[in-house]
């Protein structure tokens, strides 16, 4: 979430470039393209939020879909990412995330097919609403698949990039709900650096024969 109409579309477009670097990066990694990819996700859902400013609110498509993102989709896509990218002995505790994801995004696509979600301006914020039930069950079960996956990871760049989401988000919410400014779209766009610098790191050295191949195209 940005604080206005220019500032989400101007976000999402940068971090969605971001994220076309990291899949890009990561294309000699099957395994990482997932996580790499989040940062297109996370512009889109910027981009997306632009129209729910644009519309003023309410209940729309644009609303529905940037609640669609939002939550069964990031709960499902951040474990499932993680655990594809996690070395093979963090995959067994990582089940836990995953599982609680699925379960999460199967309570949150239910209400977002029950009910109605609507958005509304609030000066320098867009405040949703979807009146969820055991709201406390759903957000512990949210986070421990979104940040609880990635501080599980068992990978030294994942777990302080969950850090950082976790400061990030932190200081957006306290914004947010004081009905300040909402931050969020900065954080998104620290994070999704920090990620494509993590999928950087990760790409495989080049082998003794694509040295030679190299070296013989540049003579």
């Amino acid at each position: 979430m940005c604080w206005s109409a220019t500032a989400d579309l101007v976000a999402g477009t940068g971090i969605a470039a971001v994220g076309a670097v990291s899949v890009t990066l990561a294309a000699r990694r099957p395994r990482d393209l997932p996580l790499a990819a989040l940062p297109l996700l996370l512009g889109a859902h910027q981009i997306v939020e632009a129209l729910v400013w644009h519309h003023g609110g309410g209940t729309g498509p644009a609303t529905l879909t940037w609640a669609a993102i939002a939550l069964p989709l990031l709960a499902l896509w951040v474990p499932a990412a993680v655990l594809c990218a996690a070395p093979p002995g963090a995959r067994r505790r990582l089940l836990v995330p995953l599982a609680a994801g699925a379960a999460t995004a199967a309570v949150l696509a239910h209400a977002l097919a029950t009910r109605t979600v609507s958005a509304e301006i609030r000066g320098h914020t867009v405040g949703y609403s979807l009146g969820l039930p055991h709201t406390g069950l759903v957000v512990a079960g949210y986070l421990l698949a979104t940040v609880g996956s990635l501080l599980l990871s068992g990978d030294r760049g994942l777990v302080l990039f969950g850090v950082l989401v976790t400061a990030g988000a932190a200081v957006s919410l306290l914004l947010w709900r004081r009905e300040y400014i909402s931050t969020w779209c900065a954080s998104a766009a620290v994070c999704s650096v920090a990620l494509a610098f993590w999928v950087h790191r990760r790409r495989p050295a080049p082998g003794p024969q694509q040295g030679v191949r190299a070296w013989s195209v540049g003579r």
